[in-house]
C-alpha cells in the first residue's frame, strides 16, 4: 500500500492536551513467509461476559458489529462511498476451520471494477478484524472476472469486519485511495476479550516492540518504533509490502480504520532498529495497533494498544 492514502474524518475537535503515547499488548505472532498474516481471536485473557453477534444491518452492510455501527465514509465502516461499494452475499462464515470470503468492489456506473493500482506491491489490502480488536488478519486475495476471493485462517465465534483498502486505477476514483467494509457473523459462543492497557513495550517471537510519541486526535505526528532482540537492536528487517514494516490501527468501540505511514525507504535487508510513521488518528482513545515486519524470511505480527488524548 506503499502509503496509501487513508481518508480520516477530519472535523473531530483537536484536544488541548498532549497524551503520552504508550503502547501494551498481547501479541501475536505470525510464523507464516507469506502475505498473509493473523493474529487468533482471543490471544489475551478473556473476560467472563459473552457475547453473540447482531443481526442486525444496514442497507449497506452486513450484521452490525457490537460498537462498530457507526457509518462513516471516511473512517472504513461504510460499505459504500462515493459511487463505491463493497457488495458481498457472505454474511456468515465457519468457526474454527478456515473459510473464503468473496466480494466484489463496483465502481460508479454499477460494474464491478477490474482495474486497480498497485499499491504496496498489491492491488487490493484485505482485513479481517473481530469486534473486540483480539483477532486480526491481513490478507491479499486474488480476482478473477471481478470477483475477490480472500482465504482466511480459521476464526473464533463472534462478530468480526472485512475491510477492503484499494485504489481504482482508472474511472471517476482513479488514483484516489478507499477503505470500504462489511460485517459478518461467525456462529457460536463468543467470549470477548477486554482490551489491554497501554504499555510501554511487548514481545513477540523473541523480539521486544517499543513505541514512543505524543499523539493528539485529529492532528499528525510522528511515532518511532524500535525493535530488539536478547537486549541488542535488531538490523536485518527485510522488506514487507515495499517497507520494513506494515502498521495498521483500528479505534477501540467504532472499531474505525486507519494506516500510518512508514517513512524511510527500503534499502536491502538491513532495516531497523528504529521506523518511523506519520501518525494521524482521528478521535482520541484507545487503538489497537497492529505491526507487521519480516526477519529471515518469517513474517511477525505484533499487536499494541495505543492510547491517543
Amino acid at each position: 500500500m506503499s502509503s496509501f492514502l487513508r481518508p480520516f474524518a477530519h472535523h473531530r475537535a483537536l484536544f488541548a492536551a498532549g497524551a503520552a503515547a504508550v503502547l501494551a499488548l498481547a501479541l501475536a505472532g505470525c510464523g507464516s513467509s507469506g502475505d498473509a498474516a493473523s493474529t487468533p481471536a482471543g490471544s489475551t485473557a478473556p473476560s467472563t461476559a459473552a457475547a453473540t453477534p447482531s443481526s442486525v444491518g444496514s442497507a449497506h452492510d452486513g450484521p452490525t458489529m457490537p460498537g462498530m455501527d457507526h457509518m462513516a465514509g471516511g473512517d472504513g465502516l461504510s460499505a459504500a462511498m462515493d459511487g463505491y461499494q463493497l457488495t458481498s452475499a457472505t454474511r456468515t462464515l465457519p468457526a474454527g476451520r478456515p473459510g473464503a470470503y468473496r466480494f466484489t468492489v463496483t465502481g460508479p456506473d454499477g460494474r464491478p471494477v477490474t482495474d486497480f493500482a498497485v499499491d504496496q506491491t498489491k492491488r487490493l489490502h484485505f482485513y479481517a478484524v473481530r469486534s473486540d480488536l483480539t483477532g486480526f488478519q491481513h490478507l491479499h486475495p486474488v480476482m478473477a472476472a471481478g470477483t475477490w476471493t480472500a482465504d482466511l485462517a480459521e476464526l473464533k465465534p463472534g462478530a468480526w469486519r472485512m475491510f477492503a483498502s484499494f485504489t481504482p486505477g482508472g474511472g471517476p476514483g482513479t488514483g484516489r485511495a478507499f477503505v470500504l467494509s462489511r460485517t459478518v457473523a461467525v456462529p457460536g459462543p463468543a467470549t470477548m476479550a477486554a482490551l489491554p492497557a497501554p504499555a510501554p513495550s511487548v514481545r513477540v517471537d523473541g523480539y521486544t516492540v517499543g513505541v514512543a510519541g505524543e499523539l493528539m486526535a485529529g492532528m499528525e505526528h510522528p511515532l518511532t518504533v524500535t525493535i530488539t532482540k536478547a537486549g541488542k537492536p535488531v538490523t536485518d528487517l527485510q522488506p514487507y509490502l515495499d517497507s520494513y514494516a506494515h502498521l495498521t490501527a483500528f479505534h477501540q468501540g467504532d472499531g474505525a480504520f486507519a494506516h500510518l505511514h512508514p517513512t524511510a525507504r527500503v534499502d536491502g535487508d538491513h532495516g531497523g532498529p528504529q521506523l518511523s510513521f506519520h501518525a494521524e488518528l482521528p478521535s482520541a482513545g484507545d487503538w489497537r495497533l497492529f505491526l507487521q515486519f519480516r526477519t529471515a524470511g518469517t513474517l511477525h505480527t505484533a499487536a499494541l494498544t495505543l492510547g491517543v488524548g
